[in-house]
This record gives C-alpha cells, sequence and structure tokens, in this order.
C-alpha cells in the first residue's frame, strides 16, 4: 500500500491534536447530548475548532516566522474561545461538565503546544 504524502502542517502535532478536538466537537454535535440545541455558543463552537486548523494550516506555510507565529497565535486564540463556548453550554445547563472534560484536556493540551511552538519560533517574551 502507497504512503499518502503529507502536507507539512499535518506533520505537527498540534495539527493532529486540533484535528482530534473537531473529531471530539462533531461526536458532542450528532451524539443528541446538544438535543437540537440552537445556542450560539454551539455555532462558535464549530466555527472555531474549524479556526484552529485553518490557522495552524495557513500560518505553517508561511514564510516569515512573524507571521507563522501570527497564524499560531490566532490558532491558539480559536482554541481559548472553544474552550469559553464549552464553558457557556455548562453555565446554561446544555452539557455536564462531565461531558466537555475530554474536549477540554484536548484544548489545554493544544493551547500548550502553541505556546510552546511561538515560544520555539520567536522566544517566550511573545506571549508575556
Amino acid at each position: 500500500m502507497k504512503k499518502r504524502s503529507l502536507f507539512d502542517h499535518e506533520k505537527l502535532d498540534v495539527y493532529r491534536q486540533s484535528v482530534e478536538f473537531a473529531r471530539w466537537v462533531t461526536e458532542l454535535l450528532d451524539d443528541g447530548s446538544l438535543g437540537g440545541c440552537k445556542s450560539s455558543a454551539v455555532n462558535h463552537l464549530e466555527d472555531s475548532s474549524r479556526s484552529i486548523l485553518n490557522n495552524i494550516a495557513e500560518g505553517n506555510g508561511k514564510r516569515s516566522l512573524r507571521d507563522r507565529c501570527r497564524f499560531f497565535d490566532i490558532a491558539r486564540g480559536s482554541a481559548l474561545e472553544c474552550a469559553a463556548s464549552l464553558d457557556v453550554l455548562v453555565a446554561r445547563k446544555q452539557l455536564d461538565e462531565d461531558r466537555v472534560e475530554g474536549g477540554k484536556a484536548l484544548l489545554v493540551r493544544i493551547v500548550s503546544m502553541l505556546v510552546k511552538l511561538v515560544d520555539k519560533l520567536l522566544g517566550p517574551e511573545q506571549f508575556g
């Protein structure tokens, strides 16, 4: 069986973890936990989870380190927005805290990896 070629961003562990988070969001939306909830937090969660992936992919393709890191920082912000959307859904009692635990754990890892990636590229003072 022929091994498929990977884009450079697909080789990043943070990208693969973000794909896993997007998969987790899809399962959450499809499993009936939200019971057809029309909350803007649900839409924002879906959009932000895609934004993490898009910004990592686009950023990794930039030639300038500053541009690359700017997109990684945007991806980090999108991950934090996902966490906030999950908090809103818990606060509104549309999801149980136990249900969001796995997704939040993935987000903590993604944010940490993005911070370390930028630290490696530009130095630790970038997120001051």
